[in-house]
């Protein structure tokens, strides 16, 4: 379990270093470290957070190549990127 949070948590900051502002972001963290597939509760928390006041927003600098690249490289499914990329706000 130790090596998804390490992934989750690298994943997040990678997130982060590309222009993705995060509400609640230790929260997400939290979640994520605790989650069994946390792809799947990654996208969940992307898709519902607002309920529990997690949410994601791109900045100036968020560039949907760089957001492709970075959900390839974390082997996300195909669809993830758009979906998250559909859920920002902002």
């Amino acid at each position: 379990m130790i090596a998804n949070q390490q992934e989750s948590t690298q994943f997040i900051q990678s997130l982060k270093r590309a222009g993705i502002v995060i509400g609640n972001e230790r929260e997400v963290i939290e979640r994520l470290g605790k989650a069994r597939e946390w792809h799947f509760a990654f996208a969940t928390l992307a898709r519902q957070g607002k309920t529990l006041g997690i949410w994601f927003a791109a900045t100036a600098r968020t560039r949907s190549i760089q957001l492709q690249r970075l959900f390839a490289k974390y082997h996300f499914p195909s669809n993830a990127e758009a979906a998250f990329e559909a859920s920002l706000q902002g």
